[in-house]
Protein backbone atom coordinates (compact mmCIF):
# COMPACT_ATOMS: atom_id res chain seq x y z
CA UNK A 1 0.00 0.00 0.00
CA UNK A 2 1.42 3.60 -0.64
CA UNK A 3 2.49 5.59 2.24
CA UNK A 4 -0.59 8.30 2.81
CA UNK A 5 2.88 10.91 2.49
CA UNK A 6 2.47 10.17 -1.14
CA UNK A 7 -1.75 10.51 -0.89
CA UNK A 8 -2.25 14.00 -2.84
CA UNK A 9 -5.15 16.05 -1.20
CA UNK A 10 -6.16 17.90 -4.67
CA UNK A 11 -9.24 15.29 -4.68
CA UNK A 12 -10.83 16.57 -1.50
CA UNK A 13 -13.23 19.51 -2.24
CA UNK A 14 -16.10 21.59 -0.51
CA UNK A 15 -18.84 18.81 -0.56
CA UNK A 16 -16.98 15.44 -1.85
CA UNK A 17 -14.36 13.87 -3.03
CA UNK A 18 -12.96 13.75 -6.77
CA UNK A 19 -10.12 13.38 -8.67
CA UNK A 20 -8.23 11.64 -11.62
CA UNK A 21 -7.49 8.01 -11.35
CA UNK A 22 -4.96 7.22 -10.24
CA UNK A 23 -3.16 9.66 -9.72
CA UNK A 24 -5.57 11.87 -7.11
CA UNK A 25 -7.99 8.88 -6.37
CA UNK A 26 -6.81 5.13 -6.48
CA UNK A 27 -7.48 1.66 -4.46
CA UNK A 28 -5.34 2.34 -1.90
CA UNK A 29 -6.57 5.53 -1.08
CA UNK A 30 -10.25 4.22 -1.44
CA UNK A 31 -8.90 1.45 1.68
CA UNK A 32 -7.45 4.23 3.75
CA UNK A 33 -10.93 6.69 3.27
CA UNK A 34 -12.95 3.61 4.65
CA UNK A 35 -10.87 3.30 7.81
CA UNK A 36 -10.80 6.93 8.20
CA UNK A 37 -14.82 7.15 7.18
CA UNK A 38 -15.05 4.59 10.28
CA UNK A 39 -12.68 6.03 12.92
CA UNK A 40 -14.57 9.53 12.49
CA UNK A 41 -17.94 8.67 12.38
CA UNK A 42 -17.95 5.44 14.27
CA UNK A 43 -20.48 3.77 12.41
CA UNK A 44 -22.03 0.53 13.42
CA UNK A 45 -23.68 -0.16 9.44
CA UNK A 46 -22.84 1.82 6.03
CA UNK A 47 -24.17 1.75 2.97
CA UNK A 48 -22.23 1.67 -0.01
CA UNK A 49 -22.97 2.09 -3.72
CA UNK A 50 -20.85 2.98 -7.26
CA UNK A 51 -22.09 4.47 -10.48
CA UNK A 52 -20.95 3.26 -14.30
CA UNK A 53 -17.41 3.96 -14.19
CA UNK A 54 -14.73 1.54 -14.88
CA UNK A 55 -12.60 1.78 -12.10
CA UNK A 56 -15.53 2.27 -9.68
CA UNK A 57 -16.58 -1.31 -8.98
CA UNK A 58 -12.35 -1.47 -7.85
CA UNK A 59 -12.65 1.95 -5.81
CA UNK A 60 -15.92 0.78 -3.86
CA UNK A 61 -14.45 -3.40 -3.32
CA UNK A 62 -11.14 -1.59 -1.63
CA UNK A 63 -13.69 1.65 0.58
CA UNK A 64 -16.02 -1.64 1.65
CA UNK A 65 -12.59 -3.18 2.75
CA UNK A 66 -10.92 -0.86 4.74
CA UNK A 67 -15.10 -0.35 5.95
CA UNK A 68 -15.20 -3.71 7.21
CA UNK A 69 -11.27 -4.06 8.47
CA UNK A 70 -12.34 -1.68 10.87
CA UNK A 71 -15.54 -3.12 12.16
CA UNK A 72 -17.77 -1.49 9.91
CA UNK A 73 -20.90 -3.44 8.34
CA UNK A 74 -21.42 -2.77 5.06
CA UNK A 75 -24.99 -2.79 2.96
CA UNK A 76 -23.44 -2.59 -0.44
CA UNK A 77 -26.32 -1.49 -2.91
CA UNK A 78 -24.22 -1.99 -6.76
CA UNK A 79 -24.66 -0.30 -9.39
CA UNK A 80 -26.83 2.81 -8.81
CA UNK A 81 -27.49 6.65 -8.57
CA UNK A 82 -26.09 8.85 -5.76
CA UNK A 83 -29.76 9.46 -4.62
CA UNK A 84 -30.30 5.44 -4.19
CA UNK A 85 -27.44 5.43 -1.38
CA UNK A 86 -29.41 8.28 0.25
CA UNK A 87 -32.63 6.26 0.46
CA UNK A 88 -30.41 3.55 1.90
CA UNK A 89 -29.11 5.41 4.65
CA UNK A 90 -32.21 6.67 5.65
CA UNK A 91 -34.65 3.92 4.42
CA UNK A 92 -32.84 0.96 6.18
CA UNK A 93 -32.14 3.28 9.22
CA UNK A 94 -28.31 3.11 8.25
CA UNK A 95 -25.39 5.62 10.22
CA UNK A 96 -24.22 6.69 6.72
CA UNK A 97 -23.55 6.07 3.28
CA UNK A 98 -20.94 6.37 0.71
CA UNK A 99 -21.31 6.43 -3.23
CA UNK A 100 -18.49 6.23 -5.63
CA UNK A 101 -19.10 8.72 -8.43
CA UNK A 102 -17.55 11.55 -10.77
CA UNK A 103 -21.21 12.49 -12.10
CA UNK A 104 -20.18 14.35 -15.16
CA UNK A 105 -16.52 14.56 -14.96
CA UNK A 106 -14.84 13.19 -17.63
CA UNK A 107 -14.22 9.60 -17.94
CA UNK A 108 -10.87 9.35 -16.08
CA UNK A 109 -12.23 10.95 -12.78
CA UNK A 110 -13.98 9.48 -9.86
CA UNK A 111 -15.06 10.07 -6.34
CA UNK A 112 -17.05 9.71 -3.34
CA UNK A 113 -20.03 11.49 -2.09
CA UNK A 114 -20.39 10.47 1.77
CA UNK A 115 -23.24 11.21 4.57
CA UNK A 116 -23.94 10.32 7.94
CA UNK A 117 -27.17 9.33 9.74
CA UNK A 118 -30.40 10.60 7.86
CA UNK A 119 -28.59 11.57 4.86
CA UNK A 120 -26.93 14.10 5.93
CA UNK A 121 -24.18 15.66 4.38
CA UNK A 122 -20.08 15.32 4.53
CA UNK A 123 -18.48 18.54 3.31
CA UNK A 124 -16.18 20.56 4.14
CA UNK A 125 -17.07 21.89 7.04
CA UNK A 126 -18.80 18.91 8.65
CA UNK A 127 -16.04 16.79 8.73
CA UNK A 128 -14.76 16.19 5.93
CA UNK A 129 -11.17 18.21 6.31
CA UNK A 130 -10.84 15.98 9.57
CA UNK A 131 -11.54 12.53 7.33
CA UNK A 132 -8.86 14.13 4.61
CA UNK A 133 -6.20 14.97 7.37
CA UNK A 134 -6.42 11.30 8.71
CA UNK A 135 -6.33 9.75 5.24
CA UNK A 136 -3.04 12.05 4.25
CA UNK A 137 -1.05 12.25 7.57
CA UNK A 138 0.89 9.33 7.63
CA UNK A 139 0.61 9.78 11.54
CA UNK A 140 -2.56 8.62 11.17
CA UNK A 141 -2.92 4.99 12.83
CA UNK A 142 -5.94 3.28 12.76
CA UNK A 143 -6.53 0.77 15.67
CA UNK A 144 -6.91 -2.89 14.77
CA UNK A 145 -11.22 -3.78 15.07
CA UNK A 146 -12.37 -5.94 17.91
CA UNK A 147 -14.11 -7.56 14.87
CA UNK A 148 -14.22 -7.42 10.97
CA UNK A 149 -17.28 -5.88 9.62
CA UNK A 150 -19.35 -8.29 7.43
CA UNK A 151 -20.86 -7.33 3.89
CA UNK A 152 -25.01 -8.27 2.60
CA UNK A 153 -25.64 -7.47 -0.75
CA UNK A 154 -28.94 -5.72 -0.89
CA UNK A 155 -31.31 -4.85 -3.84
CA UNK A 156 -33.26 -1.85 -2.63
CA UNK A 157 -35.06 -1.14 -6.30
CA UNK A 158 -38.43 -1.70 -5.44
CA UNK A 159 -38.89 -0.03 -2.00
CA UNK A 160 -37.16 3.18 -3.99
CA UNK A 161 -39.50 2.92 -6.83
CA UNK A 162 -42.53 2.92 -4.10
CA UNK A 163 -41.21 5.97 -2.49
CA UNK A 164 -40.64 7.97 -5.81
CA UNK A 165 -44.42 6.96 -7.15
CA UNK A 166 -45.21 8.50 -3.74
CA UNK A 167 -44.83 12.06 -5.21
CA UNK A 168 -47.30 11.40 -7.53
CA UNK A 169 -51.19 10.12 -7.81
CA UNK A 170 -50.87 7.25 -10.35
CA UNK A 171 -54.43 7.06 -10.92
CA UNK A 172 -53.96 10.52 -12.97
CA UNK A 173 -51.63 9.74 -15.02
CA UNK A 174 -52.69 9.40 -18.63
CA UNK A 175 -50.43 7.67 -21.99
CA UNK A 176 -47.65 10.01 -22.86
CA UNK A 177 -44.72 9.48 -25.03
CA UNK A 178 -41.40 10.54 -23.29
CA UNK A 179 -37.66 10.39 -24.40
CA UNK A 180 -35.60 9.90 -21.89
CA UNK A 181 -31.73 10.28 -22.15
CA UNK A 182 -29.70 8.17 -19.71
CA UNK A 183 -26.00 9.39 -20.90
CA UNK A 184 -24.91 5.63 -20.51
CA UNK A 185 -25.29 6.61 -17.01
CA UNK A 186 -27.35 4.52 -14.14
CA UNK A 187 -30.34 6.36 -14.86
CA UNK A 188 -31.42 3.27 -17.12
CA UNK A 189 -32.19 0.72 -14.37
CA UNK A 190 -34.57 2.80 -12.77
CA UNK A 191 -36.52 4.14 -15.90
CA UNK A 192 -37.09 0.39 -16.45
CA UNK A 193 -38.25 -0.59 -12.73
CA UNK A 194 -40.44 2.57 -12.73
CA UNK A 195 -42.11 1.76 -16.73
CA UNK A 196 -44.21 -1.24 -15.17
CA UNK A 197 -46.19 1.19 -12.89
CA UNK A 198 -46.50 4.10 -15.14
CA UNK A 199 -48.74 4.24 -18.29
CA UNK A 200 -46.11 6.03 -20.49
CA UNK A 201 -43.91 5.15 -23.65
CA UNK A 202 -40.42 5.36 -23.07
CA UNK A 203 -38.35 6.38 -26.27
CA UNK A 204 -34.85 5.19 -24.68
CA UNK A 205 -31.36 6.95 -25.92
CA UNK A 206 -28.27 6.15 -24.40
CA UNK A 207 -29.99 3.74 -22.36
CA UNK A 208 -27.59 1.23 -21.56
CA UNK A 209 -25.16 1.65 -18.39
CA UNK A 210 -21.52 1.80 -20.17
CA UNK A 211 -18.78 3.04 -18.49
CA UNK A 212 -16.79 3.65 -21.63
CA UNK A 213 -19.35 6.64 -22.46
CA UNK A 214 -19.55 5.75 -25.99
CA UNK A 215 -21.37 9.11 -26.62
CA UNK A 216 -19.82 11.17 -24.50
CA UNK A 217 -20.04 11.73 -20.91
CA UNK A 218 -23.34 12.76 -18.94
CA UNK A 219 -24.03 16.38 -18.66
CA UNK A 220 -27.12 17.77 -20.35
CA UNK A 221 -26.28 21.10 -19.14
CA UNK A 222 -23.80 22.13 -21.24
CA UNK A 223 -25.60 22.91 -24.82
CA UNK A 224 -23.97 21.37 -26.91
CA UNK A 225 -25.08 18.05 -25.23
CA UNK A 226 -28.93 19.09 -25.11
CA UNK A 227 -29.40 18.30 -29.02
CA UNK A 228 -28.72 13.97 -28.45
CA UNK A 229 -32.43 14.75 -26.32
CA UNK A 230 -34.15 17.64 -28.10
CA UNK A 231 -34.00 15.99 -31.44
CA UNK A 232 -35.42 12.63 -30.79
CA UNK A 233 -38.24 14.55 -28.75
CA UNK A 234 -39.03 16.30 -31.94
CA UNK A 235 -38.47 13.14 -34.57
CA UNK A 236 -40.48 11.22 -32.35
CA UNK A 237 -43.47 13.98 -31.54
CA UNK A 238 -43.07 13.62 -27.55
CA UNK A 239 -44.71 15.25 -24.98
CA UNK A 240 -41.18 15.73 -23.11
CA UNK A 241 -37.57 14.82 -23.12
CA UNK A 242 -35.60 14.07 -19.57
CA UNK A 243 -31.66 14.11 -20.10
CA UNK A 244 -29.66 13.00 -17.02
CA UNK A 245 -26.01 13.23 -15.74
CA UNK A 246 -23.83 10.22 -14.79
CA UNK A 247 -25.25 9.72 -11.06
CA UNK A 248 -28.87 11.17 -11.70
CA UNK A 249 -28.85 13.34 -9.28
CA UNK A 250 -29.72 15.90 -11.48
CA UNK A 251 -32.57 16.12 -14.58
CA UNK A 252 -32.74 18.55 -17.40
CA UNK A 253 -36.59 18.71 -18.89
CA UNK A 254 -37.62 19.25 -22.83
CA UNK A 255 -40.74 20.24 -23.89
CA UNK A 256 -42.56 19.08 -26.68
CA UNK A 257 -40.87 20.92 -28.88
CA UNK A 258 -37.50 20.05 -28.10
CA UNK A 259 -36.94 23.36 -26.17
CA UNK A 260 -34.16 23.05 -23.31
CA UNK A 261 -36.19 24.18 -19.64
CA UNK A 262 -33.70 26.11 -17.76
CA UNK A 263 -33.75 24.44 -14.28
CA UNK A 264 -34.54 27.92 -12.38
CA UNK A 265 -38.25 27.59 -13.85
CA UNK A 266 -38.57 23.93 -13.09
CA UNK A 267 -37.77 25.32 -9.51
CA UNK A 268 -40.58 27.81 -9.15
CA UNK A 269 -43.01 24.69 -10.57
CA UNK A 270 -42.12 22.62 -8.34
CA UNK A 271 -42.49 25.27 -5.12
CA UNK A 272 -45.77 25.74 -6.60
CA UNK A 273 -46.69 22.09 -6.61
CA UNK A 274 -45.50 21.40 -2.69
CA UNK A 275 -47.71 24.85 -1.64
CA UNK A 276 -50.61 23.38 -3.21
CA UNK A 277 -49.78 20.40 -1.09
CA UNK A 278 -48.54 22.08 1.79
CA UNK A 279 -50.36 25.65 2.15
CA UNK A 280 -47.81 28.15 4.04
CA UNK A 281 -44.45 26.04 3.78
CA UNK A 282 -41.36 27.16 3.68
CA UNK A 283 -39.23 26.94 0.40
CA UNK A 284 -35.60 27.16 -0.16
CA UNK A 285 -33.63 28.48 -2.98
CA UNK A 286 -30.30 29.44 -4.14
CA UNK A 287 -29.24 33.20 -4.84
CA UNK A 288 -28.27 32.48 -8.54
CA UNK A 289 -31.75 33.84 -9.75
CA UNK A 290 -34.41 34.30 -7.72
CA UNK A 291 -37.34 36.84 -9.05
CA UNK A 292 -39.66 33.93 -10.80
CA UNK A 293 -39.48 31.46 -7.52
CA UNK A 294 -39.56 34.56 -4.91
CA UNK A 295 -43.08 35.85 -7.22
CA UNK A 296 -44.31 32.13 -7.46
CA UNK A 297 -43.97 31.44 -4.10
CA UNK A 298 -45.33 34.28 -2.18
CA UNK A 299 -48.60 33.94 -4.65
CA UNK A 300 -48.90 30.39 -3.38
CA UNK A 301 -48.76 31.41 0.32
CA UNK A 302 -45.62 30.30 1.07
CA UNK A 303 -42.21 31.99 2.45
CA UNK A 304 -39.34 31.98 0.30
CA UNK A 305 -35.88 31.81 1.58
CA UNK A 306 -32.42 32.33 0.06
CA UNK A 307 -29.75 29.88 1.23
CA UNK A 308 -26.04 29.94 0.01
CA UNK A 309 -25.46 27.52 -3.60
CA UNK A 310 -24.13 23.99 -2.53
CA UNK A 311 -26.15 20.78 -1.62
CA UNK A 312 -24.61 21.04 1.90
CA UNK A 313 -25.99 24.48 2.50
CA UNK A 314 -29.05 24.14 1.72
CA UNK A 315 -29.95 20.87 3.47
CA UNK A 316 -29.10 21.79 6.34
CA UNK A 317 -31.07 25.39 5.90
CA UNK A 318 -34.17 23.33 4.75
CA UNK A 319 -33.76 20.95 7.94
CA UNK A 320 -33.41 24.74 9.92
CA UNK A 321 -36.49 25.83 8.66
CA UNK A 322 -38.10 22.61 8.33
CA UNK A 323 -39.03 23.48 4.42
CA UNK A 324 -41.02 20.82 2.41
CA UNK A 325 -38.74 21.95 -0.79
CA UNK A 326 -35.66 23.62 -1.89
CA UNK A 327 -34.09 23.89 -5.40
CA UNK A 328 -31.33 25.11 -7.37
CA UNK A 329 -31.18 26.75 -10.87
CA UNK A 330 -28.50 24.00 -11.39
CA UNK A 331 -31.21 21.56 -11.51
CA UNK A 332 -30.39 20.32 -8.45
CA UNK A 333 -34.20 19.78 -5.91
CA UNK A 334 -34.22 18.57 -2.72
CA UNK A 335 -37.30 17.23 -0.58
CA UNK A 336 -38.45 16.79 3.06
CA UNK A 337 -39.68 13.66 2.12
CA UNK A 338 -36.51 12.39 0.71
CA UNK A 339 -34.72 13.44 4.24
CA UNK A 340 -34.19 16.75 2.64
CA UNK A 341 -31.51 14.92 -0.03
CA UNK A 342 -31.80 15.81 -4.07
CA UNK A 343 -33.10 13.86 -6.76
CA UNK A 344 -32.87 13.46 -9.87
CA UNK A 345 -35.88 10.85 -10.28
CA UNK A 346 -39.01 12.80 -8.18
CA UNK A 347 -38.63 15.95 -10.16
CA UNK A 348 -39.43 15.12 -13.76
CA UNK A 349 -42.43 12.55 -11.97
CA UNK A 350 -44.34 15.33 -10.70
CA UNK A 351 -43.94 17.71 -14.09
CA UNK A 352 -45.40 14.76 -16.14
CA UNK A 353 -47.95 14.02 -13.54
CA UNK A 354 -49.31 17.84 -13.36
CA UNK A 355 -49.06 17.46 -17.73
CA UNK A 356 -51.30 14.43 -17.22
CA UNK A 357 -53.36 16.55 -14.51
CA UNK A 358 -54.00 19.59 -16.56
CA UNK A 359 -54.39 18.62 -20.13
CA UNK A 360 -51.72 21.29 -21.27
CA UNK A 361 -48.42 20.62 -23.15
CA UNK A 362 -45.49 21.28 -20.90
CA UNK A 363 -44.35 24.77 -23.24
CA UNK A 364 -47.64 26.08 -22.25
CA UNK A 365 -47.05 25.30 -18.63
CA UNK A 366 -43.59 27.10 -18.65
CA UNK A 367 -44.11 29.98 -21.32
CA UNK A 368 -45.90 32.70 -19.27
CA UNK A 369 -42.58 32.40 -16.46
CA UNK A 370 -39.98 32.25 -18.75
CA UNK A 371 -41.78 35.37 -20.62
CA UNK A 372 -42.11 37.42 -17.18
CA UNK A 373 -38.77 36.44 -16.12
CA UNK A 374 -36.51 35.95 -18.75
CA UNK A 375 -32.40 34.71 -18.20
CA UNK A 376 -29.49 34.97 -19.50
CA UNK A 377 -28.83 31.03 -18.37
CA UNK A 378 -25.61 30.74 -16.66
CA UNK A 379 -22.42 32.28 -18.70
CA UNK A 380 -18.65 30.97 -17.33
CA UNK A 381 -15.77 33.32 -18.41
CA UNK A 382 -11.78 32.43 -17.65
CA UNK A 383 -10.39 35.43 -16.06
CA UNK A 384 -6.37 35.96 -14.16
CA UNK A 385 -7.60 37.07 -10.86
CA UNK A 386 -11.57 36.31 -10.62
CA UNK A 387 -11.28 38.06 -7.05
CA UNK A 388 -10.20 41.35 -8.24
CA UNK A 389 -12.51 41.18 -11.52
CA UNK A 390 -15.15 40.59 -8.75
CA UNK A 391 -14.40 44.07 -7.40
CA UNK A 392 -14.15 46.16 -10.23
CA UNK A 393 -17.80 44.88 -11.40
CA UNK A 394 -19.12 46.30 -8.20
CA UNK A 395 -17.07 49.18 -8.30
CA UNK A 396 -18.59 49.48 -12.35
CA UNK A 397 -22.25 48.32 -11.73
CA UNK A 398 -23.31 49.04 -8.03
CA UNK A 399 -25.31 52.11 -7.88
CA UNK A 400 -27.07 53.87 -5.69
CA UNK A 401 -30.31 52.74 -6.84
CA UNK A 402 -28.96 49.09 -6.36
CA UNK A 403 -29.51 46.51 -4.09
CA UNK A 404 -26.67 44.12 -3.10
CA UNK A 405 -26.06 41.06 -1.52
CA UNK A 406 -23.24 38.63 -0.84
CA UNK A 407 -24.94 35.52 0.52
CA UNK A 408 -23.08 33.71 -2.40
CA UNK A 409 -20.78 35.73 -4.43
CA UNK A 410 -22.52 38.89 -5.12
CA UNK A 411 -26.14 39.71 -6.36
CA UNK A 412 -27.08 43.16 -7.80
CA UNK A 413 -30.54 43.95 -7.73
CA UNK A 414 -32.29 46.73 -9.94
CA UNK A 415 -35.81 47.59 -10.61
CA UNK A 416 -36.46 45.96 -13.73
CA UNK A 417 -33.01 43.70 -13.78
CA UNK A 418 -30.54 41.69 -11.51
CA UNK A 419 -27.40 39.73 -12.16
CA UNK A 420 -25.38 37.49 -9.58
CA UNK A 421 -21.48 36.82 -10.07
CA UNK A 422 -19.67 34.47 -8.27
CA UNK A 423 -16.39 32.61 -8.41
CA UNK A 424 -16.06 28.88 -9.21
CA UNK A 425 -14.43 26.91 -6.20
CA UNK A 426 -12.33 24.73 -8.35
CA UNK A 427 -11.07 26.52 -11.54
CA UNK A 428 -9.84 30.33 -12.29
CA UNK A 429 -13.97 30.84 -13.30
CA UNK A 430 -16.38 33.46 -12.85
CA UNK A 431 -20.16 32.60 -13.05
CA UNK A 432 -22.55 34.66 -14.27
CA UNK A 433 -26.41 34.62 -14.28
CA UNK A 434 -28.65 37.68 -15.00
CA UNK A 435 -32.83 37.86 -15.25
CA UNK A 436 -35.12 40.80 -16.18
CA UNK A 437 -38.86 41.62 -15.87
CA UNK A 438 -40.50 40.96 -18.96
CA UNK A 439 -38.01 42.75 -20.78
CA UNK A 440 -35.38 40.51 -23.09
CA UNK A 441 -34.03 43.07 -25.12
CA UNK A 442 -32.95 44.36 -21.49
CA UNK A 443 -31.40 41.60 -20.48
CA UNK A 444 -29.66 40.94 -23.43
CA UNK A 445 -28.20 44.50 -23.92
CA UNK A 446 -27.20 44.39 -19.74
CA UNK A 447 -25.87 41.03 -20.08
CA UNK A 448 -23.88 41.84 -23.65
CA UNK A 449 -22.25 44.92 -21.06
CA UNK A 450 -21.39 42.89 -18.24
CA UNK A 451 -19.39 40.61 -20.22
CA UNK A 452 -17.73 42.95 -22.40
CA UNK A 453 -16.27 44.33 -19.06
CA UNK A 454 -15.33 40.59 -17.40
CA UNK A 455 -13.86 40.17 -20.57
CA UNK A 456 -11.33 43.43 -20.66
CA UNK A 457 -9.74 40.88 -17.94
CA UNK A 458 -9.87 37.05 -19.34
CA UNK A 459 -7.20 35.20 -19.29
Amino acid sequence: MKSPDLFKRTAFKAYDIRGRVPDELNEDMAYRIGQAYAALLKPGKVAVGRDVRLSSASLAAALIKGLTDSGCDVVDIGLCGTEQVYFATFHLKLDGGIMITASHNPEDYNGMKLVREEAKPISGDSGLRDLEEMVVNSGTVFPPAVRRGTVVQADITEDYVRHLLSYINVAELRPLKLVVNAGNGCAGPVIDALAKYLPFEFVKVHHAPDGTFPNGIPNPILPENQEATAAVVRECGADAGIAWDGDFDRCFLFDEQGHFLEGYYIVGFLAQAFLERHPGAKIIHDPRLTWNTIDIVRQAGGTAIESKTGHAFIKERMRREDAVYGGEMSAHHYFKDFSYCDSGMIPWLIVLAAVCRQGKPLSALMQERINRYPVSGEINRKVDDPAHVMRQVEERFVSSDAKVSRIDGLSVEFADWRFNLRMSNTEPLLRLNAEAKGDLALLRRKTAELLAFIDSFSA
